[in-house]
């Protein structure tokens, strides 16, 4: 079974959620919608099939599995996977995230702590701290670690053997792993944008854990408005779940709960919310469809840089909103058209 740490919101031994508030709630509620088993996973066809590949294989020849390096957007499934990794194997899944390991002593402490057939799961492994990079490349290759007593002159080595375990790694930026961290990974799986039929699927099943039934019609509009991500459609879903229970229909969500719920939500027809509409606006309204840099984007939205460049940007992007060019951002014809807006007809776009 899956073993989540306190320091990381999730339950204790005894099942509990540790901590409190509005957050471990939805935690909690996001972790009761994910799928334990691989054969319950909705979506990403291909890394699904490799991956059973290399679990089956494993366990069959009695070992542990190679180390699985995830990588893709937010919200696709990588911790999902991690968790389904350790229940496949019967292991207990040790969750961390490369931020909090700042130091070699950090990752030693955790390596320290696994037994064998243990799943380590690291998120936005890529941002890890240089030293502890390092002696994770000894721990996954051979499986021990140095740890370092003392210091100057009178420091000793002490090599610790450590029992075989499976390193788990996600990441959203995959090029900015070193290499040689990447090549210690036995399997490398990609995790691509679902489509509205995966996602239509995902929420009706979704609904169906949570207890309440949904029409095939409210699933596909949820489906359509949830940027190919299942965490966003999930979310979706638990806000429409709000709306028909405040506005009387409990257990029961159609396609006028979903329109009504999306509209006090504001998430429009393509998905998108208030910080992407206000990016739009702010590239063909306030600066007149002029070429934009992105601090300046940033402070007149009132948000920080790297909250466009990760959050709003990457959508936007895909759905040919937006385009960068040499001089800074600019919105695209599709933009102005979504916003019922007139494109620049001066022959300035792109140039």
């Amino acid at each position: 079974m899956a073993d989540y740490p306190a320091e990381h919101g999730g339950p204790d031994g005894g099942g509990r959620l540790v901590g409190g508030g509005a957050d471990d709630a939805e935690r909690a509620a996001e972790a009761a919608l994910r799928p334990k088993r691989l054969e319950d996973f909705v979506g990403q066809q291909v890394v699904r099939g490799q991956l059973s590949v290399v679990l089956r294989a494993a366990l069959a020849r009695g070992v542990v599995p190679d180390h699985v390096l995830l990588s893709g957007p937010p919200g696709l499934g990588k911790t999902t996977l991690a968790m389904i990794i350790a229940n496949e194997v019967d292991g207990v899944l040790r969750i961390t995230s490369g931020p909090a390991i700042q130091h070699a002593g950090d990752l030693a402490a955790i390596l320290s702590s696994l037994e064998e057939g243990d799943v380590l799961f690291i998120d936005e492994i890529h941002r890890l701290a240089r030293t502890a990079e390092e002696m994770l490349y000894l721990a996954m290759e051979d499986y021990r670690v140095d740890v370092v007593v003392g210091k100057g002159p009178g420091a000793t080595s002490i090599p610790l053997t450590l029992p075989p375990f499976t390193v788990v790694g996600a990441t959203t930026r995959a090029g900015l792993l070193p290499a040689p961290l990447r090549d210690r990974f036995g399997f490398t799986g990609h995790l691509d944008y679902y489509g509205p039929g995966d996602l239509t699927r995902i929420v009706t099943r979704s609904a169906s854990l949570l207890g309440v039934s949904i029409d095939a019609e409210a699933a596909s509009e949820l489906a359509r408005r949830s940027r190919g991500t299942p965490r966003i459609a999930n979310r979706l879903l638990r806000r429409v779940q709000d709306w028909a229970q405040v506005h009387g229909t409990p257990g029961r969500l159609d396609l006028a709960a979903a329109r009504g719920a999306l509209e006090v939500f504001e998430v429009d027809e393509l998905g998108l919310d208030r910080l992407d509409r206000s990016v739009l606006q702010t590239l063909c309204t306030r600066f007149a469809g002029a070429p934009v840099g992105l601090s300046t984007l940033a402070v007149s939205v009132g948000e920080e840089p790297e909250t466009i460049e990760t959050v709003a940007e990457p959508y936007l992007f895909r759905e040919g909103l937006i385009v960068r060019t040499p001089r800074g951002r600019m919105a695209t014809p599709a933009a102005y058209t979504h916003l019922g807006l007139r494109p620049p007809d001066d022959g300035a776009l792109f140039t």
